[in-house]
């Protein structure tokens, strides 16, 4: 089982940001990639729809022969791992917002988090901003439309930019010095974003992080892979065009398909 691919799912194409991290961290490792596009963005919905996505996707992964799945999506860790870890033995990792590591180093005592409302308004979301923000101001700011630009390959755009500046903009008037960006969409707009904030202001995510964590829950059960040349598989159940522009620079080592699921 230490040869099976991690599995790794998304609400689209923004957990690639985290495929990255992890692929930088762990290059001998294959993975398998689901990217569920056809119903992004996961933070317009329901818990119960949300669970139900989840659910769909670990079973998926589980017939890929995944040893481990990452929930690659903000939305999908705050409100389904619990019952995942409930659900199914396979270990899973998840991602949140880097409320933590903000929260700490903020010197205005002002931070800005940029997510989806189902991130947003999960219990999992407060209660981290309970446990870690408590003397810290949090300008919370709900998407309004990025993760469906980032979908329609629709990143450096006038569209983007405007967005992006209103959604940007509280944050600044109330002199926040961290951005976290609290969606994997969301590290494809970094570029974007420098063009509109000053300099001094932190972007944080939770990619690296999860990586790290990552490769501790395959040490702890020994499911490293043994020396080898690994597959690197992606899956979407839409169109390939934008996972194919967002990884071109893996394009020679990568797959990159459509698949029902």
């Amino acid at each position: 089982m230490s040869s099976n691919p991690i599995g790794i799912f998304d609400s689209g194409v923004g957990g690639t940001t985290v495929w990255k991290e992890i692929h930088r961290l762990l290059p001998n490792e294959p993975t398998v990639y689901l990217a569920d596009s056809m119903h992004a963005p996961y933070g317009k919905k329901t818990p119960e729809e949300i669970i139900q996505l989840s659910f769909k996707n670990t079973e998926k992964l589980i017939q890929l022969n995944a040893k481990i799945i990452v929930v690659a999506c903000n939305t999908a860790t705050t409100n389904a791992i619990k019952i995942l870890r409930e659900k199914y033995s396979i270990p899973f990792v998840g991602i949140e917002p880097a409320i933590k590591p903000a929260a700490l180093k903020t010197q205005t005592k002002i931070i800005g988090v940029l997510a989806t409302r189902g991130t947003i308004n999960s219990s999992l979301f407060h209660q981290a901003s309970e446990n870690y923000a408590k003397d810290i101001q949090i300008i919370q700011e709900i998407d309004r439309g990025l993760v469906e630009l980032i979908e329609a390959n629709k990143i450096h755009t006038p569209e983007t930019r405007a967005l992006l500046k209103k959604s940007l903009h509280a944050m600044l008037e109330a002199g926040a010095d961290h951005i976290v960006l609290g969606c994997t969409h969301f590290p494809y707009l970094i570029e974007e974003i420098r063009k509109i904030i000053p300099a001094h202001i932190t972007i944080t995510d939770s990619g690296l992080a999860v990586a790290q964590r990552v490769k501790s829950v395959l040490l702890e059960n020994n499911l490293t892979t043994p020396t080898s040349i690994p597959s690197y598989q992606f899956y979407t159940n839409t169109d390939t065009t934008t996972l194919e522009m967002l990884l071109q620079a893996y394009q020679n080592k990568i797959s990159i398909s459509y698949l029902d699921f």
